[in-house]
C-alpha cells in the first residue's frame, strides 16, 4: 500500500480568513454570523480602559546603595514601606526587576535589587503613590 502524499504547493487559498472574527468585537460576530456578512467590516468598539490614579502620599521610603556584606556587590535597597503586605512588596519588586533588568528579592520587609537602580527604583515608587527619598551615599 502506498501512502497519499500531501501537496506541498500550498494548495487553493482560503477564502475566509480564520482571524476574521477575533478582530470583531463579541455582538458583531454573532451578528455577522447570522447574516452570513463577514466580521471584518466591522469597526471594533475600543476597550474601556480604567485610568485609576494612584492613592498619593502612601508614606516616605528610602532608597539607598549598600555594598555591605555582599563581597563588593552592589545593591539598591528599599525600605521604610508602612502599611502594605508582603505581596504588594513582591509586586513592586518584580516590576523594579523587570524595569532594570536586574534580580532582586523581599527580605525581611524591604526591597532589594541588584546593582545601583536608584533612578528607575525612585520612578516606579513615585508612580505607586509613594515619597521616595536618597538615603545614604
Amino acid at each position: 500500500m502506498t501512502k497519499a502524499r500531501q501537496p506541498t504547493d500550498g494548495g487553493a487559498s482560503l477564502s475566509q480568513s480564520p482571524f476574521d472574527k477575533l478582530a470583531a468585537p463579541a455582538a458583531a460576530v454573532g451578528a455577522a454570523s447570522a447574516t452570513g456578512a463577514k466580521a471584518a467590516g466591522v469597526p471594533a468598539a475600543p476597550a474601556p480602559v480604567s485610568r485609576a490614579e494612584p492613592v498619593r502620599n502612601r508614606g516616605r521610603v528610602d532608597v539607598r546603595r549598600s555594598t555591605a556584606g555582599r563581597g563588593g556587590k552592589t545593591v539598591t535597597i528599599v525600605q521604610g514601606f508602612v502599611g502594605i503586605g508582603l505581596p504588594e512588596k513582591e509586586e513592586l519588586a518584580r516590576r523594579m526587576q523587570r524595569r532594570c533588568g536586574t534580580g532582586g528579592t523581599v527580605k525581611e520587609g524591604r526591597i532589594e535589587i541588584q546593582g545601583d537602580q536608584r533612578d528607575a527604583v525612585i520612578e516606579i515608587l513615585e508612580a505607586a503613590g509613594f515619597r521616595p527619598v536618597r538615603a545614604g551615599g
